[in-house]
């Protein structure tokens, strides 16, 4: 079984197992590594996802963010987080804004998704 279908059938099985959680769940992007940290321009905060705010999933995501000449993301790279978490983190990532400049920049994002309890 591939890779893709096995963490889509995880989630299936977790969305059938989970009824309710209660608890309040935010985002913040927490530290900015590497050469991208004097070129932000605008962050723009994660959507903390439903299936992790009913499964009470916590915890950090880290990515490798290669910024084009033009000031906008390029590539990016998980280096680790939960695999919930990820998407989130990568399309916030994805609407940053970055300081245009003559060489591509790269550098470590991560971004702490926790309770407010």
């Amino acid at each position: 079984m591939g890779r893709s279908k096995f963490a889509s059938l995880c989630l299936v099985v977790v969305l059938g197992i989970m009824t309710f959680v209660a608890s309040s769940q935010r985002s913040v992007a927490q530290e900015v590594q590497g050469d991208l940290s004097k070129r932000v321009k605008n962050k723009v905060q994660p959507t903390y996802p439903e299936l992790a705010r009913r499964m009470a999933v916590k915890g950090a995501v880290k990515l490798m963010v290669t910024v084009g000449t033009n000031g906008k993301v390029k590539s990016t790279k998980v280096v680790g987080g939960h695999p919930v978490l990820v998407g989130a983190s990568e399309d916030a990532i994805r609407r940053w804004k970055f300081e245009p400049g003559s060489d591509e920049a790269t550098g470590i994002v991560e971004f702490i998704f926790q309770s407010d309890n």
